[in-house]
């Protein structure tokens, strides 16, 4: 008997001195489950929570809910003593009885309805808008770029004109290597960089053709993005600098309006791909007009912080936005816009991976921020603001890791880098992702340009380096054509769509797994002291470099 209980003991200790010694980073790993990111996802995607648009009701029980999932865990106040950081924006919401489009020329003229053949809108703080006569002007693709010998407004003022434009780039139309990046998408085949320029060249109204492909979604998606509130940063000109009307056309609307000046937008486009374009103005005078209520808001963006242990100027930064596009009350049946995995998901993500981290025996050395930025859907207004009021200097923030939209489809044996081969955090992710018996690949997507559309991009623009990954598409049972058809069928029946909810049959192990994929790369970038930098030739690693000198 006495040597029986000697030998239970002996196990017993064994057993304790294993506990014991088991590694906190898959303890701390372990804490990220599926039913824990589902738990947080359908508060976030509820009814509820009315769609979580900036300046809301919905915003307030989101920031709220934020703030005391971060309190409960221990996190301190990430901003001058507070969790939240307020965002000054400006809301414009455009009464679509008001909207008036049409262009005329010699051989007639046309009207455009709002929502089904354009959607109009302005950015100025402006409660009215009137546009009499303006000349359009075709400009190609409405790009400046001096890097790739391209111009299209060589030769041609557009001051107080309409220019009309296409989406993407020329390397997506041809599909030629030498242009531009061939397929994958430049930042100048973003309507945000268009409708830059077109401000930057002085014009009224700034017209964007949609289509399908080289836009990267259908034209409901627009409808839905640019109708009710529209949110932006206002700057000391009341935003007066921008054009007084920016807006999309259907590719029907657009095919009509050139036949009105003559002209095929088959022919057009082909023309516009081609280096030596030049801009051709129409014949076609264009008047419109708008009414919008104006009102200057508070949003919010969320942080919570874990200090560093050694080095707690430094900083590592996860980042997700909390917002989708609230309420529209106009819409029949469902008016909701509860954004389940656009982006309730990475919201969630961002609070599984803070508990992760609390759960860890001792901080790191460095000190991790987790934020969660508003107004993404407007145009990562909550992000650039934050680029341009940071709480840390970009010179002493080491990465930016991003989530927007994770993977509901189960386990992948791939892990997608937007953006892949752009800075060192590839060679992070590598090593996080061969841990998991996992490969890196690189977006199959690139022409949608989805490095230009989530937060990571705000501060790589100021030079810091930004992962952002995004689902992999290698699915373990299912292989990568059954992946790419579930995307698909997203992006066309649910993405920007009442329709995007919460549904119980989502596999999240697969989001489990990229999250702990993420909790290992921020995991040693803030027990390290290196500070990863943008590749060569990249366009932001001269402002990298500059940082360097800052530390």
């Amino acid at each position: 008997m006495q040597r029986t209980t000697f030998l239970l003991l002996l196990g017993l200790c064994f057993t304790l001195s294993a506990c014991h010694r088991q590694d906190p980073l898959e303890i701390a790993q372990q804490a990220i489950t599926p039913e824990r990111l589902a738990e947080h996802i359908q508060v976030l995607a509820s009814d509820a929570f009315l769609g979580r648009a900036p300046a809301s009701a919905g915003e307030m029980l989101t920031v709220n809910y934020l703030v005391e999932q971060f309190q409960a865990l221990g996190l301190q106040p990430g901003h001058q003593g507070t969790y939240t950081q307020d965002v000054p924006l400006a809301e414009l919401t455009v009464d679509p009885r008001s909207v008036r489009l049409e262009v005329h020329g010699p051989q007639g003229q046309l009207h455009f309805r709002y929502g089904d053949e354009a959607m109009l809108w302005t950015k100025r703080l402006a409660p009215k808008i009137t546009l009499q006569a303006s000349e359009v002007v075709f400009v190609g693709y409405g790009i400046v770029a001096p890097e790739y010998n391209w111009n299209d407004y060589a030769g041609v003022d557009v001051r107080g004109k309409t220019v009309l434009m296409l989406v993407n780039d020329p390397g997506y139309a041809t599909g030629d290597s030498a242009l531009f990046t061939g397929r994958a998408m430049t930042y100048y085949g973003r309507w945000t960089y268009k409708f830059e320029e077109a401000a930057r060249q002085g014009a009224a109204a700034a017209l964007l053709i949609h289509e399908t492909g080289p836009a990267g979604y259908p034209w409901a998606v627009v409808q839905g993005s640019w109708s009710g509130p529209q949110f932006t940063l206002a700057n000391e000109q009341q935003n007066m600098d921008r054009c007084a009307l920016e807006g999309w056309l259907t590719y029907e609307a657009a095919q009509r309006l050139l036949r009105l000046a003559g002209r095929d937008l088959e022919q057009l486009k082909a023309a516009a791909a081609q280096p030596g374009f030049r801009a051709l103005p129409l014949g076609l005078q264009l008047s419109a007009a708008l009414e919008s209520t104006v009102r200057q808001v508070q949003s919010r963006n969320v942080l919570a912080l874990l200090p560093g242990q050694k080095q707690p100027d430094e900083v590592v930064i996860y980042t997700a936005h909390w917002d989708h596009l609230g309420v529209n009350p106009s819409l029949a049946g469902d008016s909701i816009y509860n954004g389940a995995l656009d982006n309730a998901t990475g919201t969630a993500g961002l609070l599984a991976l803070a508990h992760a981290f609390t759960t860890l025996p001792e901080p790191p050395a460095r000190s991790v921020l987790f934020l969660a930025v508003t107004a993404e859907e407007q145009g990562l207004l909550g992000s650039t603001y934050y680029a341009t009021h940071p709480v840390f200097p970009p010179a002493k923030t080491v990465a930016v890791l991003n989530m927007d939209g994770l993977n509901v489809l189960g386990p992948m044996r791939d892990v997608t880098v937007i953006g892949y081969g752009l800075s060192d955090l590839d060679d992070y992710a590598q090593a996080a992702a061969a841990a998991q018996g996992r490969y890196l690949r690189p977006d199959p997507e690139p022409e949608k340009g989805y490095y230009y559309r989530s937060d990571h991009f705000s501060f790589a623009r100021i030079g810091i380096p930004a992962l952002y990954l995004d689902a992999g598409i290698d699915h373990v049972v299912h292989g990568t054509e059954w992946t790419l058809k579930r995307r698909a069928e997203y992006v066309a029946q649910h993405y920007h769509k009442p329709s995007d909810e919460y549904n119980p049959s989502w596999d999240l192990h697969g989001a489990v797994d990229d999250l702990r994929l993420l909790f290992h790369i921020g995991y040693q970038l803030a027990n390290s002291t290196d500070f990863p930098n943008w590749r060569e030739g990249t366009p932001f690693r001269a402002l990298r470099d500059q940082q360097r000198n800052e530390r």
